[in-house]
């Protein structure tokens, strides 16, 4: 098939390759404007750009898809199908209705569950179990489109957004070129989603990660690993930002006890008071520092119980 591909970040890197590597013939890559990077400001190509030119593929990076140069030029690009994979701006409906095949979307969830702009890391956050890809048919929703196809993934005990983030970008990829075959071929038999059980998965922030240390271990424990490796979650130590890359939950008591304080000092863990349990911190790093685990970290820093963090 001749495609039109729309997309921005490394997720979507692996379904380019996999179109390609499938045989389809990209007649147009679209991805969101170079943003400066570094105190120089240099322009830095997305990821999905910088593919693209490996390729020799044509590009075109428009501010907004609304505008009419930009219908223009997808109107006059030859294809049969527009694949948008984390592209980063609503598709309008002329836009959705141009290609006979009209915009097919490779979504990180499984639909109609975590709609919208971090599906990944909100599941992990949330304490799922699994979650997968969508391959979706476009409307003029976000993510509600009917759905074409799924494939779903098990989360592991220690599960982050950043390795949920690689795995479902691999099973996208793959997905979506099953996909293709299945359009052209007829055999896809589109299913409405019905309602989201979940609210809709909201753009992260870094103030998102500041620990509120009278929650539950288990909720913080979830934050820690869906926030890994970016916004990454944290809390404050004499002034400090110390953030905190990985933990366990222990439900043992902590009578007396602010949520916050350090109530027990180990060889290779600091245990720290919560709403709910206790969280065993293994890996962190303070303002300034190198990221290292907790018994590296202690060799170099004395944290006394009774310390209060946040």
């Amino acid at each position: 098939m001749k495609i039109i591909f729309m997309g921005t970040p490394d997720f979507a890197v692996g379904t380019l390759e996999a179109l390609l590597g499938a045989g389809h013939e990209i007649t147009l890559v679209v991805s969101q404007p170079d943003k400066p990077k570094g105190r120089g400001h240099e322009l830095i190509p997305t990821p999905v750009k910088a593919a693209a030119l490996a390729h020799n593929l044509r590009i075109y990076q428009p501010a907004r898809l609304r505008d009419e140069t930009a219908e223009e030029t997808l109107r006059n690009t030859e294809a049969d199908v527009i694949v948008v994979a984390a592209f980063g701006q609503l598709v309008p409906k002329s836009i959705l209705e141009m290609k006979r095949y009209g915009c097919i979307n490779v979504h990180g969830s499984l639909l109609p569950k975590y709609r919208g702009a971090a599906p990944i890391q909100w599941a992990v956050i949330d304490g799922e179990e699994k979650s997968g890809i969508t391959i979706m048919q476009m409307d003029e929703g976000l993510d509600t489109g009917d759905m074409l196809l799924k494939a779903e993934v098990p989360l592991s005990p220690k599960e982050t957004g950043g390795s949920l983030f690689e795995k479902l970008s691999a099973l996208g990829a793959s997905l979506c070129v099953e996909a293709l075959e299945g359009l052209e071929a007829g055999a896809l038999i589109p299913q409405k989603q019905g309602e989201s059980p979940t609210a809709y998965a909201q753009m992260l922030t870094k103030e998102m990660g500041e620990l509120n240390w009278s929650r539950p271990a288990k909720e913080l424990e979830c934050l820690i690993r869906g926030l890994n490796p970016w916004p990454s979650a944290y809390t404050r130590l004499s002034g400090k930002t110390l953030k905190i890359w990985d933990a366990d939950v222990c439900e043992e008591g902590h009578a007396g006890k602010a949520c916050g304080e350090i109530v027990r000092v180990a060889k290779d863990a600091v245990y720290v008071a919560c709403g709910q349990g206790l969280l065993k911190i293994n890996e962190l790093q303070l303002q300034g520092k190198k990221r290292m685990d907790t018994a590296a970290f202690l060799r170099g820093y004395r944290l006394q119980e009774g310390t209060i963090l946040g």
